[in-house]
């Protein structure tokens, strides 16, 4: 299993040099295509977002959007619920991994990049999903990241966010940094509204602290 403590140097480092998402094609194509040495993967759907699609069928059908697919469970779960799904990541090397693990999807893998994304995404899709991304940025990137996200969302659809928390104040020399509460409310400062949100911890040992909401844009 790859250092974690060195995976966290290799990020920051591309960071401070000012490309904050460099680090994961680096990261992904030193995996070799091997899904074991992705070491954060679940390689499996968040439970959180199973748990959504299903009580909320509303959109099924209708176009979704998965920001940094990673491995690509997320993006397969929401298709198998009836979505028409993208799935993008910034690393060439990630998405080749989501299309040999999948090589029958129905979702439509891309290399993208979220600050720069094709002008066709602008408000075009019905779910967003985010997972994880905004923490692994720097300074006003988290900002970018957000704002770029909102605009993503169509008219009447929604963005469902899961992310590592913290408290105002806490922790703010650590890397990854989990978001606290005032940056998380900037999906609403971008102009959603707020319709669910959960502060919990998971089952980790010891359990870490995360926020779960959901935003929706009205016109």
């Amino acid at each position: 299993m790859p250092d974690k403590l060195a995976t966290q140097r290799l990020a920051k480092t591309y960071a401070d040099q000012g490309n904050p998402d460099g680090w994961f094609e680096e990261f992904y194509a030193r995996a070799g295509g091997n899904i074991s040495k992705v070491y954060w993967a679940d390689l499996k759907p968040s439970p959180l977002l199973l748990a959504w699609i299903t009580e909320n069928r509303a959109l099924a059908g209708t176009l979704a959007i998965t920001i940094g697919c990673g491995l690509g469970d997320d993006a397969e779960a929401l298709a198998n619920h009836g979505y028409r799904v993208t799935a993008f990541d910034i690393s060439t090397s990630a998405i080749a991994m989501c299309r040999k693990r999948y090589p029958n999807s129905e979702v439509d893998y891309k290399v993208a990049d979220l600050f720069n994304p094709p002008t066709e995404w602008h408000r075009a899709f019905s779910l967003v999903y985010e997972c994880n991304t905004i923490q692994i940025l720097t300074g006003s990137n988290r900002v970018r990241a957000i704002e770029a996200i909102v605009d993503l969302v169509a008219p009447g659809g929604c963005i469902l966010v899961s992310c590592r928390s913290r408290g105002t104040g806490e922790q703010t020399n650590t890397f990854p940094l989990a978001l606290d509460r005032q940056e998380i409310d900037g999906f609403v400062r971008g102009g959603l509204s707020e319709i669910h949100f959960t502060s919990y911890d998971d089952d980790q040992d010891p359990p870490v602290p995360h926020f779960f909401a959901v935003y929706s844009r009205s016109e």
